[in-house]
Protein backbone atom coordinates (compact mmCIF):
# COMPACT_ATOMS: atom_id res chain seq x y z
CA UNK A 1 0.00 0.00 0.00
CA UNK A 2 1.35 3.31 -0.81
CA UNK A 3 2.03 5.63 1.78
CA UNK A 4 1.58 9.50 2.34
CA UNK A 5 4.88 10.03 2.96
CA UNK A 6 5.30 8.60 -0.73
CA UNK A 7 2.32 11.26 -1.75
CA UNK A 8 4.04 14.13 0.04
CA UNK A 9 7.55 13.45 -1.40
CA UNK A 10 6.03 13.09 -4.61
CA UNK A 11 3.90 16.37 -4.39
CA UNK A 12 7.19 18.19 -2.91
CA UNK A 13 8.73 18.25 -6.20
CA UNK A 14 6.75 21.11 -7.59
CA UNK A 15 8.27 20.30 -11.44
CA UNK A 16 7.67 17.08 -13.17
CA UNK A 17 6.16 15.18 -16.33
CA UNK A 18 2.53 15.04 -16.52
CA UNK A 19 2.54 11.90 -19.09
CA UNK A 20 -0.72 11.87 -20.92
CA UNK A 21 -2.53 14.85 -20.43
CA UNK A 22 -5.25 15.35 -23.37
CA UNK A 23 -5.46 17.48 -26.28
CA UNK A 24 -9.20 18.12 -25.46
CA UNK A 25 -9.80 20.82 -22.98
CA UNK A 26 -12.92 19.23 -21.36
CA UNK A 27 -10.47 15.83 -20.65
CA UNK A 28 -10.36 15.15 -17.02
CA UNK A 29 -6.35 15.24 -17.12
CA UNK A 30 -6.46 18.84 -18.59
CA UNK A 31 -8.68 19.23 -15.20
CA UNK A 32 -6.06 18.38 -13.20
CA UNK A 33 -3.19 19.74 -15.08
CA UNK A 34 -4.67 23.09 -14.61
CA UNK A 35 -5.07 22.30 -10.87
CA UNK A 36 -1.73 22.04 -10.72
CA UNK A 37 -0.53 24.98 -12.73
CA UNK A 38 -2.99 27.28 -10.59
CA UNK A 39 -1.19 25.70 -7.20
CA UNK A 40 2.09 26.98 -8.72
CA UNK A 41 3.47 23.82 -10.03
CA UNK A 42 5.65 23.11 -13.24
CA UNK A 43 3.74 20.28 -14.94
CA UNK A 44 5.74 19.90 -18.20
CA UNK A 45 2.98 17.79 -20.74
CA UNK A 46 4.46 14.79 -22.39
CA UNK A 47 2.07 14.04 -25.42
CA UNK A 48 3.98 13.30 -28.92
CA UNK A 49 1.12 14.67 -30.60
CA UNK A 50 1.38 18.29 -29.46
CA UNK A 51 3.88 21.13 -29.07
CA UNK A 52 1.77 22.98 -26.52
CA UNK A 53 -0.62 22.22 -23.83
CA UNK A 54 -2.31 25.35 -21.60
CA UNK A 55 -0.03 27.09 -23.08
CA UNK A 56 3.14 24.73 -21.84
CA UNK A 57 6.10 23.57 -23.81
CA UNK A 58 5.10 19.72 -24.82
CA UNK A 59 7.75 17.02 -24.78
CA UNK A 60 7.12 13.71 -27.18
CA UNK A 61 9.37 12.16 -24.58
CA UNK A 62 10.39 11.74 -21.26
CA UNK A 63 14.43 12.30 -22.10
CA UNK A 64 13.66 15.74 -24.07
CA UNK A 65 12.09 17.39 -21.31
CA UNK A 66 15.08 20.17 -20.26
CA UNK A 67 15.59 20.53 -17.66
CA UNK A 68 15.20 17.15 -16.81
CA UNK A 69 12.50 15.94 -13.89
CA UNK A 70 12.67 13.74 -11.51
CA UNK A 71 9.18 13.08 -11.53
CA UNK A 72 6.52 11.62 -13.85
CA UNK A 73 2.64 11.22 -13.42
CA UNK A 74 1.07 8.63 -16.02
CA UNK A 75 -2.35 9.06 -16.68
CA UNK A 76 -2.35 6.68 -19.50
CA UNK A 77 -3.25 3.23 -20.46
CA UNK A 78 -1.56 0.15 -18.59
CA UNK A 79 0.25 -0.90 -21.99
CA UNK A 80 1.46 2.32 -22.43
CA UNK A 81 2.72 2.78 -18.59
CA UNK A 82 4.06 -0.35 -19.37
CA UNK A 83 6.15 0.92 -21.98
CA UNK A 84 7.01 4.43 -21.39
CA UNK A 85 8.39 3.36 -17.68
CA UNK A 86 11.14 1.93 -18.52
CA UNK A 87 12.05 5.29 -20.08
CA UNK A 88 12.18 6.68 -16.56
CA UNK A 89 15.66 5.56 -15.42
CA UNK A 90 17.39 6.98 -18.53
CA UNK A 91 15.72 10.24 -17.94
CA UNK A 92 16.93 10.95 -14.46
CA UNK A 93 13.59 9.96 -13.10
CA UNK A 94 13.23 8.76 -9.08
CA UNK A 95 9.61 9.39 -8.34
CA UNK A 96 6.70 7.82 -10.84
CA UNK A 97 2.67 8.59 -9.67
CA UNK A 98 0.43 6.02 -11.86
CA UNK A 99 -2.61 7.58 -11.75
CA UNK A 100 -6.29 5.83 -10.98
CA UNK A 101 -9.33 7.04 -9.45
CA UNK A 102 -11.72 4.18 -11.04
CA UNK A 103 -11.34 1.34 -12.94
CA UNK A 104 -8.26 -0.15 -14.08
CA UNK A 105 -5.74 2.79 -13.75
CA UNK A 106 -2.47 3.69 -15.53
CA UNK A 107 -0.82 1.04 -13.32
CA UNK A 108 0.80 -2.38 -14.19
CA UNK A 109 2.07 -5.33 -11.93
CA UNK A 110 4.99 -5.37 -14.63
CA UNK A 111 5.32 -1.25 -13.97
CA UNK A 112 5.19 -1.25 -10.64
CA UNK A 113 7.53 -4.13 -10.44
CA UNK A 114 10.26 -2.24 -12.35
CA UNK A 115 9.88 0.85 -10.81
CA UNK A 116 10.97 -0.55 -7.70
CA UNK A 117 13.97 -3.06 -9.29
CA UNK A 118 15.21 -0.05 -10.19
CA UNK A 119 14.81 2.02 -6.87
CA UNK A 120 11.98 4.18 -8.27
CA UNK A 121 9.63 5.47 -5.76
CA UNK A 122 6.17 4.71 -6.87
CA UNK A 123 2.58 5.46 -6.31
CA UNK A 124 0.61 2.96 -7.78
CA UNK A 125 -2.70 4.00 -8.31
CA UNK A 126 -4.87 7.15 -6.34
CA UNK A 127 -5.96 10.64 -7.58
CA UNK A 128 -4.02 13.50 -6.71
CA UNK A 129 -6.93 15.21 -6.10
CA UNK A 130 -7.78 13.24 -3.05
CA UNK A 131 -4.49 14.94 -1.67
CA UNK A 132 -4.47 18.21 -2.55
CA UNK A 133 -5.21 20.55 0.51
CA UNK A 134 -8.35 22.25 -0.43
CA UNK A 135 -9.90 20.21 -2.83
CA UNK A 136 -13.29 19.89 -4.08
CA UNK A 137 -15.77 18.04 -2.02
CA UNK A 138 -16.03 15.27 -4.19
CA UNK A 139 -12.42 15.20 -3.61
CA UNK A 140 -12.67 14.75 0.00
CA UNK A 141 -15.77 12.51 -0.45
CA UNK A 142 -13.36 10.07 -2.80
CA UNK A 143 -11.05 10.25 0.08
CA UNK A 144 -13.26 9.09 2.85
CA UNK A 145 -14.58 6.73 1.11
CA UNK A 146 -11.45 4.94 0.74
CA UNK A 147 -10.77 5.19 4.41
CA UNK A 148 -14.07 3.83 5.46
CA UNK A 149 -13.12 1.11 3.07
CA UNK A 150 -9.53 0.99 4.55
CA UNK A 151 -7.73 1.37 1.50
CA UNK A 152 -6.38 4.83 2.29
CA UNK A 153 -2.82 5.28 2.59
CA UNK A 154 -1.05 5.89 6.28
Amino acid sequence: MTSLQEIQDFLDLKRFAFVGVSRQPKDFSRMLFREFLARGYQAVPVNPDASEIEGQPCFARLQEIQPPVEGVLFMTAPAVTDTLVRECPGAGIKHVWMYRAGGVGAATPDAIGFCESNGMGVIPGECPFMFLPGGAWYHRFHGLVKKIAGSYPR
